[in-house]
């Protein structure tokens, strides 16, 4: 199969910087860990959340993507809060998968507290089936895209607890996928920052809620942090023994 230069293994798509950290960073992390290419692409700048300001974000996501290692990382800018499912906000989100051709896919979930999520998570999901259309044709940098659809689609888990298909081990990789979350500090509770207006995530529990979370997953499989994903479709297997390796140690 032809390869691109910008080809990635996976691309997360997220409604607002920090969806990705927050929800999928230690298995993005391990993913890059095992010798993979990963893009993250965030559908707005964030420019309506209590905390924080567009340019801030823009900084805070930059530093994100540095200390979590991505290949790139993009903003569509298609309006935190008018995330609307339209022809042109669907042609951008095809643009990307067919300027980055990835095999997986990462989305918000199709259920979710904030109503920007529910709107991104469509978009993609409609996003990489249409991409694969030959007939529909996007340009990028003045040239015609070749079609492209990725192999796989998963949504992360969010704010509601949904039950999971499938738990990603990141026992390995967890603690360091605090350093992408801890890089969008003006979203999180910071000790002196009492003045400022408090939020569901700028409890000063919150990010330990996370951690309780993976550990909760982590326990469903055995390990000590789980990161949870949910497939729109069967998953299907080609190699069974891949899938469920014997342990290495009995």
């Amino acid at each position: 199969m032809e390869t691109t230069p910008e080809q990635v293994y996976a691309l997360a798509f997220g409604a607002h910087p920090d969806d990705v950290e927050l929800s999928i960073g230690a298995t993005l992390l391990k993913i890059i860990g095992e010798g993979r290419r990963v893009a993250v692409c965030d559908l707005t700048r964030g420019e309506m959340g209590t905390s924080g300001t567009a340019e801030s974000r823009k900084l805070e996501a930059a530093e994100a993507a540095r200390l979590m290692g991505y290949s790139t990382r993009e903003t569509l800018d298609l309006g935190d809060s008018r995330l609307f499912y339209n022809e042109e906000n669907l042609h951008a989100l095809i643009r990307v998968i067919r300027r980055f051709r990835p095999f997986v896919v990462f989305a918000n979930p199709p259920e979710e507290r904030h109503p920007d999520h529910p709107k991104a998570s469509r978009l993609v999901t409609d996003a990489v089936y249409y991409a694969g259309l030959r007939q529909l044709e996007t340009l990028y940098e003045g040239r015609v895209q070749e079609a492209w659809r990725p192999q796989h689609l998963f949504y992360y888990i969010q704010y509601k607890q949904l039950p999971p298909n499938l738990i990603v081990d990141v026992s390995g990789t967890f603690e360091e996928s605090r350093k992408g979350i801890r890089a969008f500090a003006s979203q999180f509770w910071q000790e002196g920052d009492g003045s400022r207006p408090a939020t569901l995530i700028k409890r000063k529990e919150f990010l330990g809620s996370l951690e309780a979370r993976a550990r909760s997953l982590g326990e469903q499989i055995g390990t000590l942090y789980g990161e949870g994903l949910l497939t729109p479709s069967t998953t299907a297997i080609s190699s069974f023994t891949a899938t469920f390796p014997e342990p290495r140690h009995q």
